[in-house]
């Protein structure tokens, strides 16, 4: 059996080659504003962590912390008494607690402070260097139980600002910044388009568990966002090629597939054993099928229901991760197991195959966002997700990608945001008596515009006043010469002076006279047209009645002059010469 290290070095390899050795990495940020001291008032950038929950689309403020001692946060700060230390005081701002870098894991740092009080962490770094994402360089048990635990955001702060920011802190003063997320994903309109990076190995360790259980748990969500249409969703697989020189080769055999140019990690990281990375590839193949043969009939939603019943039917550990479990999972799905198959083709081809092709060329990162090549990757509106992969962090962070005032009612549930306008109805303008309000729940935070109201439009600034339309002083009905405007709720009414009539479809008056007249004359002309209708059925009914009788007269000449096919012969007397007479 080959070493573990030589075949990660092999994988590696493959695919620094498949970039060219320039894997283009972008940081994903967020705005961090000092509010005090007055001399390091600013905008500074900070780059997300790759765990915890970001506020995205929102903000918080804090006061920034810097402990006096354990400042590397690489131990627990609760021992006896100071039991959450950091711990918020009723009426004062979150602590933000300020830890240096190194020595421990980014996320037991996070970790400890969380446990200790902290509402968030700022991360100095310990080197002159562009900020990097924090994340997690192995993955063992110790690992996962800080990722899945921890639920405060954090970020990464460069050296020479973090310095300013304890120097104060020392120095007494008060520090507080204000952390800002609302522009960390682009909200251009309407739809959310994302795209998860994912695999269908569910025997590689924390993560795999981790992106198993947020299939199941995200799932209901994506499905309604899909169906509603208020999402775009398109699901990625990583895939490596094997070097040229090692194509031939029994390791490049057994994981991968079409000679060597899709490739994945044996699952159980033994080559003697178990399952082989070429069958992880063309399971994730299956998938993308499925998903392709869904969208095609509009359904692209199943893709949701394929990979979570794959996962419980189909698991590496009872021995049915296999074709004819799968195969199984989608008969009940009711997708055309033809189609999917010629979707996957021949995995013994040397050739090409184009969904693996594209899924290779798209792990390049465009515009945005950067490489792929880490799993899992979530990606919102070509930008990458940082983050704990959790139902609720990832709804917010989905969420965020809405053009205010467009999300679904999904985004303004009570766990996912704070409704705003329950506090002292959001600062805007609201009539009490009538139970009409100006403010309007967003997913941000919320906006102050003017409603319509029993069909009834207001205007004004949303904020200290708001009115209906007035037709009559927006002089847009009534305006006839003649014409006399009162507004009422909800229109107007129009009224004409002297013996004039208002005509609201021409906005205009006309003499009742010319009214009156009108509507005699329209009488006389239905009198007339009416007669005409009853003279000319009559004359129809005359015309039917005259000819069947003329018929009938006719009948009875001919039937004395001529035989009938219908009677019979006349009878004679046999001592007389004539007919008998009747």
């Amino acid at each position: 059996m080959w070493g573990l290290g030589f075949r990660w070095l092999l994988l590696l390899l493959a695919f620094a080659a498949a970039v060219e050795l320039e894997a283009r990495f972008v940081v994903e940020k967020n705005s961090l504003m000092v509010t005090s001291p007055t001399a390091l008032r600013g905008r500074h950038d900070s780059a997300i962590g790759n765990f915890g929950i970001p506020q995205y689309g929102g903000s918080m403020a804090g006061a920034v912390v810097y402990p006096k001692g354990n400042s590397d946060a690489c131990e627990a700060f609760n021992s006896g008494r100071k039991e959450h230390l950091f711990r918020t005081k009723p009426g004062a701002l979150p602590s933000f607690l300020l830890i240096d870098r190194g020595n421990c894991l980014f996320a037991k740092k996070v970790w400890n402070a969380q446990y200790a009080g902290a509402s968030a962490v700022l991360v100095v770094d310990d080197k002159d260097e562009p900020l990097i994402t924090m994340d997690l360089l192995q993955e063992d048990d110790e690992a996962a139980k800080y990722i899945q635990n921890i639920s405060i955001p954090s970020a990464l702060i460069d050296k020479k600002f973090g310095e300013q920011l304890k120097k104060a802190v020392k120095d007494g003063e008060m520090v507080n910044v204000n952390l800002d997320w609302r522009d960390a994903v682009p909200h251009p309109d309407n739809r959310v388009e994302y795209e998860l990076w994912t695999n269908s190995n569910d025997e590689c360790g924390p993560k795999c568990d981790m992106l198993m259980h947020f299939l199941k748990e995200f799932k209901g969500a994506a499905q309604l966002l899909e169906k509603g249409g208020y999402s775009q969703f398109t699901p990625h697989y990583i895939t490596w090629y094997c070097p040229q020189a090692f194509v031939v080769s029994k390791q490049c055999k057994s994981q991968c597939i079409n000679h060597g140019r899709y490739c994945a990690p044996d699952p159980e990281q033994d080559f003697s054993t178990g399952y082989d990375g070429k069958d992880v590839v063309v399971e994730n193949l299956r998938q993308l099928c499925v998903f392709n043969v869904a969208n095609e009939i509009k359904k692209p939603w199943i893709w949701w229901d394929y990979v979570t019943d794959f996962h419980i039917r189909c698991p590496m550990k009872e021995k049915k991760y296999n074709k004819k479990c799968a195969e199984t999972v989608i008969k009940s799905l009711g997708l055309e197991m033809q189609k999917i198959d010629k979707c996957m083709g021949d995995p013994n081809d040397d050739s090409d195959h184009p969904l693996l092709k594209m899924e290779q060329d798209s792990q390049i990162g465009k515009g945005s966002r950067g490489d792929v090549t880490i799993l899992p990757t979530l990606v919102v509106n070509n930008r990458q997700y940082r983050g704990k992969l959790g139902r609720k962090a990832v709804l917010k962070a989905i969420c965020a990608g809405f053009e205010e005032t467009t999300e679904p009612n999904v985004c303004l549930s009570d766990d996912i945001e704070t409704n705003e306008c329950l506090s002292d109805n959001g600062g805007c303008w609201q009539d009490k008596a009538a139970n009409v309000t100006a403010c309007r729940d967003t997913f941000r935070g919320r906006v102050c515009e003017c409603p319509t109201f029993n069909g009834v439009q207001f205007k004004g600034d949303g904020y200290s006043n708001c009115e209906h339309i007035d037709e009559c002083k927006e002089r847009k009905a009534c305006q006839c010469p003649e014409c006399s405007c009162r507004d009422t709720w909800g229109g107007y009414d129009c009224t004409c002076s002297g013996d004039l009539l208002y005509i609201k479809e021409h906005d205009t008056c006309i003499s009742k006279t010319t009214v009156q007249a009108k509507a005699a004359w329209a009488a006389v002309w239905g009198i007339l047209v009416a007669l005409v209708i009853v003279a000319a059925g009559s004359y129809v009914v005359y015309k039917y009645r005259l000819r069947a009788y003329m018929d009938s007269e006719i009948r009875a000449i001919m039937a004395q002059y001529m035989p009938l096919d219908n009677q019979g012969e006349v009878p004679y007397d046999s001592h007389e010469d004539h007919p008998l007479a009747h």
